[in-house]
């Protein structure tokens, strides 16, 4: 009888032997460093290589006015002419409109200007697109971090640059571009 119960209490016991085992792990209590956990040196194990801060990456300039004399540092070729009509499709043309004409539905409720006109294209600097780029403007909003740190951060400093080399460089004459011309550019940009 006595081992009889030894047979029937064993199989009961079975489950607690093998939980309590070292491989009984789980995922929380895994042999891991976890975030902003000190190394057995008590020192924080370096950031990866190319990581980007949670904060974005801070912008160099304090204001569009201080962005005004700024060089594009990126030359307008094609590849970089492409990157910035790609990113313009997706962060500008909804206040700009797709031909940068000011002819989106929002524009005049928001006073967002025609990128094509002479003040644009003439007068401003590429610097000071940039820095409205960066900075904002009385509706606009920044889409990079500034010194200060308000911001999107949306696009880097180099996405910037290509966004003001399209606008300078080749939204003029697409926009002047016959509709069927038009829509092969927007096709060419999306693939």
């Amino acid at each position: 009888m006595k081992a009889l119960r030894l047979f029937l209490v064993l199989p009961l016991l079975a489950p607690v032997l093998v939980y309590a085992w070292p491989w009984s792990q789980d995922m929380m209590n895994q042999p891991s460093v976890k975030p902003q956990e000190p190394s057995n040196s008590g020192q924080l194990a370096p950031f990866p290589r190319r990581s980007v801060p949670v904060q974005g990456i801070a912008t160099q300039t304090a204001s569009r006015e201080e962005a005004k004399d700024l060089t594009n540092p990126f030359p307008p070729d094609e590849t970089s002419i492409k990157k910035g009509r790609v990113l313009f499709r997706i962060v500008c043309a909804a206040c700009h409109g797709q031909t940068g004409k000011a002819d989106s539905p929002v524009t005049d409720k928001i006073g967002a200007i025609d990128l094509t006109s002479d003040y644009a294209q003439k007068d401003l600097t590429e610097g000071w697109v940039y820095g409205t780029i960066t900075h904002g403007g009385a509706v606009m909003p920044p889409y990079g971090v500034p010194a200060g740190g308000v911001g999107s951060n949306d696009l880097s400093p180099e996405e910037r640059w290509h966004v003001v080399n399209y606008v300078r460089h080749a939204l003029t004459k697409e926009a002047a571009a016959p509709a069927p011309q038009q829509a092969a550019a927007l096709q060419a940009a999306t693939q």
